[in-house]
């Protein structure tokens, strides 16, 4: 559907064609009756009118909670308890029903009803946050704000799944974030709810499975960007655990760390979790979150090879540290291999990546692409450095050398498949990786100023030529080929 702005200046602009003769008046009224000219003016004025109403709304709101906080604690705990129930389910309940049940108005007074009913859902959703708070208070069961966060944060997903609300999705996703991030230092404090500890042992489980299907269910490429994040993030956190737990194994931990998230975000494929009778009935299966995966998976190897190519994170390699008196996340006794989280990320990168590179029935070839390859001896090369540095011997030099090449490599890769398919992001990524790593190496390293300012100068000079060079190469490609009329006017 198109923008009201768009109309109203092709409303502009069909006057001033028909007064210039290049439309008739019957072309001007079929413009007029396809975009809707004559309902403009009440789409503004419905808009208005929402907005009027939606700043009433909040003063009458704030307004009312003043009054009850005011005579808070001379309401009876029967009336609160009743009050805040009547208001929840009450904004819930008129938000599905002018969510889901549009009146029979215009398209765009329908659209803002629409939007209002998905405003109140969410002010219900933070409603369900500041009731639960409230009934704490009133029966005196005080607890900890993370607590409070994750239970808040499970009370959306279940929103989120019932009315397939990206917003619902959104706001519970920072909600169990928030929860997992202020939780970590107080897990096994006195008084926590065992259920609560188990899902921040399992946070990277719990995240993929709550809301990677809630991002197919809605639709949602944020949704699944952020479900990527929770997942990873949370994993990286329980592998940090792991090492401290197992002091002996950090070589291990850190090819894992380094590895596997860029495996499991390249390996992704959408047609492994399509509906069973959807592959049975040979069905089109779109891939809509493979090209969010795939750049996540590129933006996390090129940050870690970047911070890697710093020659004092390798330092201090083949110190063993100490192992934590109590681990927090991963204080359960479970030998290295049996911890869920780690099976169950490992053993879906496995089975994406043979799904992934399965022999087609008809040919019996390998699917993997060359780019695939590249990655898998990317990633290896990664893992046998780690392994080799802070299991064998500590190798400063040549792990420093090995990640500035594979820097460079990865830049230049960029550059390569920018160039060949014409994309900007790619070129431009390739641009800065390689600048980056230039300008990091000067700075690094005990060089004269004079040495740093013809660095600075000449990849300044080189962006701006490479830059112009490459617009002009855009161009060019993108130029239409002109059939060659030479012969035909010999010819004839």
């Amino acid at each position: 559907m198109v923008s009201d702005k768009f109309r109203r200046q092709l409303r502009q602009e069909a006057v001033g064609w028909l007064a210039n003769g290049v439309i008739d008046q019957a072309q001007h009224q079929r413009l007029s009756e396809l975009y809707e000219f004559d309902r403009l003016d009440t789409a503004a004025r419905d808009r208005f009118i929402v907005i009027l109403v939606g700043l009433g709304s909040i003063l009458l709101g704030l307004g009312i909670i003043t009054f009850v906080a005011a005579n808070w604690q001379a309401i009876p705990r029967e009336l609160k308890v009743a009050m805040l129930l009547v208001l929840f389910v009450g904004i819930n309940a008129l938000g599905f029903y002018l969510w889901k049940q549009p009146l029979s108005l215009s398209p765009g007074r329908e659209q803002a009803q629409q939007r209002v009913g998905q405003g109140l859902l969410l002010l219900g959703a933070l409603i369900l946050g500041a009731n639960m708070a409230l009934m704490g208070q009133i029966f005196h069961h005080s607890g900890s704000a993370y607590a409070l966060c994750l239970i808040w944060g499970l009370g959306v997903v279940a929103m989120a799944y019932s009315l397939r609300l990206v917003s619902l999705g959104i706001l519970a996703i920072l909600l169990m974030g928030i929860g997992y991030w202020l939780g970590i230092q107080e897990l096994f404090s006195v008084g926590v709810l065992p259920a609560l500890g188990l899902v921040m042992q399992n946070m990277p489980i719990i995240a993929g499975v709550l809301f990677v299907p809630l991002a197919y269910r809605c639709r949602s490429g944020v949704l699944f960007g952020l479900a990527a994040i929770a997942v990873i993030s949370s994993f990286l956190v329980i592998l940090m655990d792991l090492s401290w737990l197992f002091p002996n194994a950090q070589g291990a931990m850190g090819a894992i760390a380094f590895t596997l998230p860029a495996a499991l975000l390249w390996s992704y494929d959408d047609a492994i979790w399509q509906r069973p009778w959807q592959r049975l009935a040979s069905l089109p299966r779109p891939k809509p979150f493979r090209a969010i995966a795939q750049p996540m998976a590129l933006i996390y190897l090129s940050g870690l090879v970047y911070l890697m190519s710093y020659h004092f994170w390798w330092t201090e390699g083949g110190n063993q540290a100490a192992a934590s008196p109590q681990s927090q996340l991963t204080g359960n006794g479970l030998p290295l291999l049996l911890n869920p989280n780690l099976l169950f990320l490992i053993g879906l990168t496995l089975v994406q990546w043979f799904y992934r590179g399965k022999p087609e029935q008809r040919t019996n070839y390998w699917r993997l692409t060359q780019n695939d390859g590249v990655m898998l001896v990317f990633l290896l090369v990664i893992a046998c450095i780690s392994l080799w540095h802070w299991n064998v011997s500590p190798i400063m030099a040549i792990a420093t050398l090995a990640f500035n090449l594979l820097l460079f490599l990865l830049a230049a890769g960029c550059l390569r498949e920018g160039l060949a398919e014409g994309q900007r992001r790619l070129f431009w990524s390739g641009i800065v990786l390689l600048t980056l790593q230039v300008l990091s190496r000067t700075l690094e390293y005990n060089t004269g100023l004079l040495l740093k300012s013809l660095v600075f100068l000449l990849c300044g000079v080189a962006v701006i030529l490479v830059g112009l060079w490459f617009e002009r190469h855009m161009r060019v490609l993108k130029r239409p080929i002109l059939p060659d009329t030479s012969s035909s006017e010999q010819a004839s």
